[in-house]
């Protein structure tokens, strides 16, 4: 089994540090998709029990916008598609997670986007204390926020006007491009990802394009692991 790369506190002390600034964003963001759902119909209890359950941003906005044009299995499978990423994702976090299946599966719901990059060490190792405690922080900002927005309904643009919306987003680059400064052999492999996901979002629906970026930036990551270990 794979040691950790930090001392329990320590790990989790940087996890939460981590976590306060992805958190700011998770609640501005899902306090725009508790107001979102509303607008579009939903119940504001069952936005809160989807952000509790699902917590996983882009999905639930793709779910409630596509359920709310009449398409539910449309929706369910957008959803599906956006957080198909999470697979690979997983795939790569699973060495260095404890227990037997149902512990590391428990431990796997910690694998959200912000959370996995910030515990990825520069010698390809993850810090899953770190990344529990970044993710600790995240879920009750996001299912407070969306709790706001679902039983106070602040207008949707008024989200958009103050640029809450792209906190999140914003923060997670800046977690990337630090995690990219500390493995520079996977520069190339990041932009080719990106310029494959920007040129597939013009053709295909964002959920495919999002997936193919993933898929593509994971499998030219393994190959050259692979290579520079020969």
């Amino acid at each position: 089994m794979p040691s950790d790369a930090s001392t329990p506190l320590s790990g989790w002390r940087a996890g939460f540090r981590v976590g306060i600034g992805l958190a700011i964003g998770a609640f501005a963001l899902a306090v725009s998709f508790g107001a979102f759902a509303v607008t579009n119909g939903w119940p504001a209890w069952l936005a809160i029990v989807m952000s509790a359950v699902t917590f996983s941003g882009s999905a639930q906005f793709a779910l409630v916008t596509a359920a709310s044009g009449g398409g539910l299995v449309a929706g369910i499978g957008a959803a599906a598609l956006i957080n198909a990423r999470f697979i690979p994702m997983a795939a790569a976090s699973a060495r260095w997670l404890h227990g037997g299946p149902v512990r590391r599966a428990f431990e796997g719901q910690a694998v959200v986007d912000g959370s996995w990059v910030a515990a990825q060490n520069g010698d390809g190792s993850l810090d899953r204390r770190k990344m529990f405690g970044a993710t600790l922080v995240q879920w009750p900002a996001w299912t407070l926020g969306t709790a706001i927005g679902a039983l106070f309904a602040p207008s949707t643009a008024f989200m958009r006007d103050f640029g809450l919306d792209v906190i999140f987003p914003a923060f997670f680059l800046v977690l990337l491009l630090d995690a990219l400064r500390a493995r520079p052999r996977f520069v190339p492999i990041a932009l080719a990802a990106a310029g494959i996901g920007a040129v597939a979002a013009f053709v295909l629906p964002s959920g495919v394009a999002l997936l193919l970026c993933a898929l593509s930036a994971v499998l030219a990551a393994v190959r050259t692991a692979k290579g520079s270990e020969r």
